[in-house]
């Protein structure tokens, strides 16, 4: 339990129960009352904003000892209050959206879905603010919680938040979403867990393989149809990826400062200097050392015929490209046309998403030591001292994205929610038995908490 008398977990837990997927109206509602409910001192003392055509998104503002947003600049903390579908029932240990307290590999912990992502951190963030509240606490500058409510379908409602800011001239010093954790089992032969701080992210870019020809009676099936041709076009792709022809593996900067700050000293001046080698290194160590250092496609939807006695006219399969730093949309879109230009199928862009600016970082040169970095790695020394905080490339997407860029309000932008995650933890992002620690809840609270003292 907090200082303040509120309960992370019992406030966590009856979260999970508010089943918040696209188009659940009424469960965002729900969700609200719990919030509300769990954390009257925030919702009673905080500027709550709308967030024009999200009714369900939350922006709220905490006057800082600054002054107005335009005289000192903001503190923005995200979350998104919104979770993907829980798939097969039976194929988890305990009920997804029953918030269910029981033991785990980690220790005791709540169940369910949105528990990692992002439920627990969103729980996390108000724990502290209402802890601080309740001692009479005024940060150094003011604060903006932004908890997105459809992260998970397009993160539009984060946009509308940007341009809520913008027009009230607030342009945030620093802006923490999630997007990194405290990993354990992260690279192989490490036995320290990683305080992965996302300093950049991966454009995630969906397209369609598109294959046409004469549908008709499946008694009398043409060669080479628009189903077979696909098939051909993606293990193609499949190969080239193997190869590296989709684009050569790269490390970027945060990538070098990653394994600068884990390889002994020896090894992390080498993998500064031949990148390409510590790259293909990186590859052959797994998935998710290989998405670290490249562009990356997934086959996800797949259509054809309505029928299975009907051969399609058209034919098409998804894929997720998640584009890397240094890559572009154009450059991944033309060589996969080039590897199925003999397949006989067309490549259509159906949503667009270049990768992220990188927020700078704290590097081995001590001019490199950026103040919002540098805070976040403080902050995790004294909750996680065994952790080796480090900058690193998200995988996924995240609200965050809207902040950062051109057309975002903020040059520091990062992704790191503080909570120790173990492998098996990560891979349930998504997928069955997703579940938080207590113990880690409650640490999660604590690093919060020291980051928002913490503010100059």
């Amino acid at each position: 339990m907090s200082p303040s008398g509120v309960d992370p977990v019992a406030a966590l837990q009856a979260a999970v129960r508010t089943t918040t997927t696209a188009g659940a109206e009424s469960a965002f509602a729900a969700l609200h009352e719990v919030l509300v409910a769990s954390f009257s001192r925030a919702f009673a003392q905080l500027e709550r904003v709308e967030v024009p055509g999200f009714p369900h998104a939350l922006l709220l503002r905490w006057p800082g000892a600054g002054g107005a947003s335009g005289e000192v600049a903001p503190l923005v903390l995200m979350a998104h209050q919104d979770v993907v579908p829980a798939g097969s029932l039976t194929a988890w240990t305990h009920p997804p959206f029953a918030g269910v307290l029981a033991p785990s590999a980690e220790g005791e912990a709540v169940w369910g879905r949105g528990t990692l992502d992002d439920k627990g951190p969103l729980v996390v963030v108000l724990a502290a603010v209402e802890a601080l509240l309740a001692e009479g606490f005024v940060p150094a500058r003011d604060v903006w919680l932004s908890f997105g409510s459809d992260e998970e379908t397009g993160g539009a409602s984060a946009v509308a938040a940007v341009e809520v800011l913008r027009r009230r001239g607030a342009r945030p010093w620093a802006v923490l979403d999630e997007g990194g954790a405290v990993a354990g089992g992260a690279l192989p032969g490490l036995r320290a867990p990683l305080a992965v701080v996302g300093v950049t992210e991966k454009g995630s870019t969906v397209l369609r393989l598109v294959a046409c020809g004469r549908g008709g009676h499946a008694s009398t099936p043409a060669r080479s149809g628009p189903v077979a041709r696909l098939a051909t076009a993606v293990v193609a792709l499949e190969r080239a990826e193997r190869r590296a022809a989709l684009g050569s593996v790269t490390l970027p900067a945060a990538t070098r400062e990653l394994l600068r700050r884990v390889l002994p000293p020896p090894l992390g001046g080498l993998a500064a200097r031949f990148p390409e080698v510590a790259g293909r290194l990186l590859v052959l160590a797994g998935p998710e050392s290989a998405a670290m250092v490249r562009t990356t496609l997934a086959f996800t939807a797949m259509h054809g015929s309505q029928a299975v006695n009907v051969v399609p006219d058209e034919a098409w399969v998804g894929v997720n490209a998640r584009v890397m730093v240094g890559d572009s949309v154009d450059d991944v879109v033309a060589r996969i046309r080039r590897v199925v230009a003999r397949c006989g199928v067309d490549v259509e862009i159906v949503e667009r998403g270049e990768p992220s600016p990188t927020s700078p970082f704290s590097g081995a040169d001590p001019k490199d030591d950026e103040e919002a970095f540098a805070l976040i790695e403080r902050c995790t020394a004294q909750v996680f001292p065994d952790a080796v905080s480090t900058p690193y490339v998200v995988m996924a997407a995240t609200d965050a994205r809207a902040f950062a860029g051109p057309s975002g309000i903020s040059d520091r932008v990062y992704r790191f929610s503080p909570l120790r995650m173990s492998r098996a933890q990560r891979a349930s992002i998504h997928g069955v038995d997703e579940h938080v620690a207590v113990a880690d809840l409650h640490d999660g609270v604590r690093w919060t908490t020291a980051l928002l003292r913490g503010l100059p």
